[in-house]
């Protein structure tokens, strides 16, 4: 009876090694296959968030790029890159304000690609004609606007966050250069209370402080459960996008930037990102803004 128990525990150890070895051999295969790591950008039909995922592409030959936006079919910007790098971008609908598409582009992620190694935010809202104006004045201030903006600017980001959290921990550094993954979200200098002297556009402004805050306030979880993932936030500076169009009347000439030069400046910042700048909010030149 012993020698039969003992025989049953024999084959039941090999069987756990078996299935153990076979793990680590498809765990294996699964890095080689990404080697070059994966990156999400996050808004990423036009202006900056478009300029990260030809940058991304472009710059690195192994790397692979998810692509999302609200309507790829109209993305047409998206789809001469895809056209160019058909074996290296993935394009992937998600509307910010509807979170079972975030849920189903991470179940996406999850089945074609299991990990990520940077998350790029660039989704974000300042005017839409006869919707949303940034306010000069607080007589102009109305509740709508404001859930608006921070719905698209503070509330989507986020929830995306949220959702691909588990691959950015499968992720981590591995394929890149870096020790740990990145999460990079788009802010802006006017989000920085302690920046603000010139009052106005409560709810752009607003919104951008939240988003800081929310920002900070993952990266100490992230910290506290020594999760290989750095957060941080960016600003791109004023960039010649349809987003600032409208506002560029007075800024000098030397400090609109071009959004190629901005986005090779940011990608400067995450490609150098270690663990200890979780939580850190830099502006394009690689200067830490004040919360």
């Amino acid at each position: 009876m012993r020698v039969l128990e003992l025989g049953n525990q024999r084959a039941l150890m090999a069987n756990s090694l078996r299935m153990r070895l076979r793990s680590f051999a498809s765990s294996s295969a699964s890095a080689l296959k990404w080697e070059g790591g994966v990156s999400l950008v996050q808004g990423a039909s036009r202006g900056i968030g478009l300029e990260f995922v030809k940058q991304l592409l472009e710059k690195n030959e192994k790397g692979h790029v998810i692509a999302t936006c609200r309507n790829p079919n109209g993305a047409t910007g998206l789809l001469e890159l895809k056209n160019q790098f058909s074996e290296r971008l993935n394009i992937l609908p998600l509307d910010l304000t509807v979170e079972s598409t975030i849920e189903e582009s991470a179940k996406s992620i999850t089945e074609r690609y299991g990990s990520l190694n940077l998350l790029i935010n660039a989704s974000g809202i300042l005017s839409i004609p006869g919707v949303l104006q940034p306010e000069t004045t607080l007589n102009k201030v109305d509740k709508s606007s404001l859930m608006l903006t921070y719905e698209v600017n503070a509330v989507g980001p986020i929830l995306v966050i949220k959702h691909m959290w588990p691959l950015l921990k499968a992720g981590g550094g591995f394929g890149t250069e870096r020790d740990v993954a990145v999460v990079a979200n788009l802010s802006a200098r006017v989000g920085s209370i302690g920046d603000n002297r010139l009052g106005g556009w409560h709810s752009y402004r607003s919104s951008k402080t939240a988003l800081n805050q929310l920002t900070k306030t993952i990266s100490v979880e992230f910290a506290r459960k020594k999760d290989p993932i750095a957060c941080i936030l960016l600003h791109p500076g004023t960039v010649d996008t349809d987003l600032s169009k409208p506002f560029q009347r007075n800024v000098p000439a030397d400090k609109l930037f071009t959004k190629e030069f901005s986005v090779q400046k940011l990608l400067n910042i995450i490609n150098n990102t270690k663990l200890q700048d979780n939580g850190k909010f830099f502006a394009w030149d690689g200067q830490e803004i004040p919360w």
